[in-house]
C-alpha cells in the first residue's frame, strides 16, 4: 500500500493518560502469568516426568531458541502490517490462543502420552516450545506498541506500567500452585505425573491470558499508516522490505543497543540460572535432599517454594516499578540500573548464605528491583536511538542480547553443575549472581547516559494524567 504524503510538518505524538497506558498494556498480565507458570513450574514438571537436574538447562533452551527466531520476524512482520484490527493486535491475539493451548497441555503431556504412545519428556518440550514460541509472538508487540503509541518523554512511564502488570501477572501465574494447595488441591501426584494444583494453575493462566488479550485488543486503538506519517514529518512508514533485511537491521543497529545488548547478556545469564535451577538448588542446599530426589513429598515442597520465591520477587518489582522514575530523575536511568542489577546479584549470591527458608524474602528483594528495572529501563534508554518505522523489528533485534545468554547457559549450564558442582545447583546460582553484579559494572562503563534533564524526567511525570 502507497501512503500519500501528507503535510511536511511534523505532528507531535500526543500524550496518553494513565488509563490509557494500562488499557495498552493489559495483556502483559496475561503473559507474564503464563510465564510466570513457566518460570516457576516447569523445571518440576520436566523433573516429573523423568529428567535430571543436568539435562534441565537443555530442556529450556526450548524458550530462547523460538525467541531467537520469532521475536524479529514478528516484529519485522508487524512494523509492515496495516491490518482493519491494528499493526501489532493481530499478533498478540495469535499468540494468546496458541500460548493457552500450550499452556493446558504441557501438565497433561503424560495423559496425552498414554493414548498416543510417545515419549512424555519429548511430548512436554513440544507443548514447551509450542508455549514459548506463542509468548513470543505475544510478547514482542506489546513492547513495540509502546514505541509506537507513546511520545518518547513517556518511554520510562510506559514501560515501568508494563512492569507493574507483569509484576501482577508473575505473583499471581507463580503463587497460584501454592495457593491452590492452601485450598485443598493435591500437590503431590503419582510418579511421572504432575500434581493437581500445577494442572489447575495452568488452566487458570490460559483463561486469564485470554481475557487480557481480548481487553487490550478491545481498548486500544493503534495509530493509522497516516497518523504515522504525519509523526514523522510526512514520510512514509511504511516501507516495502524483506525478511532479509533484518539481518541489514541487525548490522546497522544503533550504537546505544550494542552497548546495553552487553549488559543485556549477563543480566539474562544470571536470570536463565535463577529460573532453571532455584527448585534444584532449594531442595539439595536447603531441604537437604539428594539431587537424584525429583520425586518425594519434600522435592515438591521445594517446587512449591521456588514458585513463592518468584512470586515474590514479582510483588517487590511491582513497588519499584513505581520509583524508577523518580530515581532516575536524581540519579539517571544508567545508574538507576546499574544500582538495580547489583542489588539483583547481591540478592542471588545471598540465597547461598541464607539457611533459613523463610528468610529468603531478603534475597527477592534484591531480585524485585532488578526484575523491574530490567524490563524496564534498557527500554527507555533504547527507544530513542530506534526509527519510528523500525520499532519492532528492532525491538526483536534487541531480544537476541536476551536469547543468546540463555541459550549458552542452557547449552554449558548443565553440563557445569554436574561435573563442577556435583549436581549441587545453589553454586551455579551463586554463579548467576556474580554475572549480575559484573552487569551493574557494565552498566556504568558501556551505556551512554540518556539525553533527559531532571527537569524532562519531571515533565513525564506529570504529564500522565488519568
Amino acid at each position: 500500500m502507497e501512503l500519500s504524503k501528507t503535510s511536511p510538518s511534523r505532528r507531535k505524538k500526543p500524550n496518553l493518560s494513565m488509563a490509557q497506558i494500562i488499557n495498552m498494556s493489559m495483556g502483559f498480565l496475561g503473559i507474564q502469568m503464563a510465564f510466570g507458570l513457566q518460570n516457576g513450574n516447569a523445571s518440576r514438571i520436566l523433573a516429573n516426568f523423568g529428567a535430571d537436574v543436568h539435562e534441565l538447562s537443555w530442556f529450556w533452551l526450548v524458550a530462547p531458541v523460538t525467541g531467537l527466531i520469532v521475536q524479529p520476524i514478528i516484529g519485522h512482520m508487524g512494523d509492515n502490517t496495516w491490518s482493519p484490527l491494528g499493526r501489532r493486535k493481530p499478533y498478540f491475539l495469535i499468540g494468546a490462543v496458541l500460548c493457552a493451548i500450550g499452556l493446558v497441555m504441557l501438565p497433561n503431556a503424560a495423559s496425552v502420552t498414554q493414548m498416543m504412545v510417545a515419549s512424555v519428556l519429548l511430548l512436554a518440550v513440544i507443548f514447551l516450545a509450542m508455549m514459548d514460541a506463542a509468548i513470543n509472538v505475544a510478547m514482542e508487540p506489546f513492547r513495540a506498541l509502546v514505541g509506537d503509541m507513546l511520545p518518547k518523554h513517556q518511554g520510562t512511564i510506559g514501560f515501568s506500567v508494563q512492569t507493574i502488570l507483569i509484576g501482577i501477572g508473575a505473583v499471581i501465574g507463580s503463587k497460584l500452585p501454592n495457593w491452590l494447595t492452601k485450598w485443598g488441591v493435591s500437590n503431590s501426584a503419582p510418579k511421572g505425573f504432575v500434581a493437581d494444583n500445577v494442572i489447575f494453575a495452568f488452566y487458570i493462566g490460559a483463561a486469564v491470558l485470554i481475557l487480557s488479550i481480548l481487553y487490550t485488543i478491545f481498548t486500544t486503538k493503534e495509530y493509522s499508516p497516516e497518523e504515522f506519517a504525519s509523526f514523522e514529518g510526512g514520510k512514509e512508514v511504511e516501507q516495502k522490505s524483506k525478511f532479509s533485511d533484518i539481518f541489514k537491521d541487525f548490522k546497522n543497529a544503533p550504537s546505544q543497543m550494542k552497548k546495553l545488548g552487553i549488559v543485556q547478556f549477563f543480566s539474562w545469564f544470571a536470570l536463565f540460572t535463577m529460573w532453571v535451577f532455584t527448585t534444584s538448588a532449594l531442595a539439595t542446599h536447603h531441604f537437604g535432599l539428594s539431587p537424584d530426589d525429583t520425586h518425594s513429598a519434600e522435592f515438591n515442597k521445594a517446587g512449591d517454594l521456588t514458585g513463592s520465591l518468584f512470586g515474590s520477587y514479582n510483588l517487590y518489582a511491582i513497588f519499584f516499578a513505581f520509583a524508577l522514575t523518580p530515581i532516575a530523575k536524581f540519579i539517571g536511568k544508567k545508574q538507576t540500573h546499574a544500582l538495580a542489577l547489583a542489588c539483583g546479584g547481591l540478592g542471588l549470591i545471598s540465597m547461598y548464605f541464607i539457611k533459613d527458608i523463610n528468610s529468603l524474602w531478603i534475597s527477592m528483594v534484591g531480585l524485585g528491583f532488578a526484575w523491574a528495572s530490567i524490563l524496564a529501563m534498557p527500554y527507555a534508554m533504547l527507544i530513542d536511538s530506534i526509527p519510528q518505522k523500525k520499532m519492532g523489528v528492532y525491538m526483536g533485534i534487541f531480544n537476541f542480547f536476551i536469547v543468546i545468554p540463555q541459550i549458552i547457559n542452557g547449552i554449558f549450564g548443565g553440563p557445569i553443575v554436574s561435573k563442577v558442582f556435583g549436581n549441587y545447583a545453589i553454586d551455579y546460582v551463586v554463579v548467576g549472581g556474580v554475572c549480575m553484579l559484573l552487569g551493574a559494572v557494565l552498566t556504568l562503563i558501556f551505556v551512554k547516559s540518556e539525553h533527559d534533564s531532571p527537569k524532562e524526567i519531571e515533565e513525564e511525570i506529570q504529564q500522565v494524567h488519568f
